[in-house]
């Protein structure tokens, strides 16, 4: 069933992928009362894995430029959102039963001179928005990692609250 915030998504020029099966000994979601916990989710997209590492050659004031390895990461926080709203739906039957989107946590692949990786879950961050307005607003963690699973470029978990 598409429900509204499905809707909306399309009119973005979105869609929700199959949510993806895990890839290692854990459980993709887990509820506990009106609370969802979404493990982290990679940017896998119809082009495959996005990877890489960002370094503090990828520094941009302002929106990153188009085209670029700051761009490319930005839009694969995006599609890490994408497949955390994916279980998400699995979990709770549609994305219409979200009432908060209440926490984002996102880890961004970088080398010790990488300083934006807030600009980097900003994908995230404001897909949640897009998505779900007021409710789509979140406290949020944006950290640094030397590496992350299979080279992913960024990784993204969530907690959302239920109606």
């Amino acid at each position: 069933m598409v429900g509204e915030v499905e809707k909306i998504l399309a009119d973005t020029g979105l869609s929700l992928p199959e949510a993806a099966a895990p890839l290692a000994a854990y459980v993709p979601w887990v509820r506990t009362g009106n609370l969802l916990f979404v493990s982290g989710q990679l940017p896998m997209g119809p082009d495959g894995l996005a990877t890489g590492t960002l370094t503090s050659a990828d520094h941009a004031d302002g929106a990153p430029p188009a085209g670029s390895n700051l761009a490319y990461a930005k839009a694969a926080a995006q599609m890490c959102a994408l497949n955390v709203l994916a279980h998400v739906k699995s979990a709770a039957g549609e994305l219409d039963s979200v009432a908060r989107v209440v926490k984002l946590t996102g880890f961004v692949s970088s080398d010790g001179s990488f300083r934006q990786h807030p600009m980097v879950i900003n994908g995230a961050s404001e897909l949640m928005a897009t998505a779900f307005g007021n409710a789509g607003q979140h406290a949020r963690a944006a950290v640094g990692s030397s590496s992350l699973p299979l080279g992913a470029i960024c990784e993204v978990e969530g907690v959302f609250e239920l109606v």
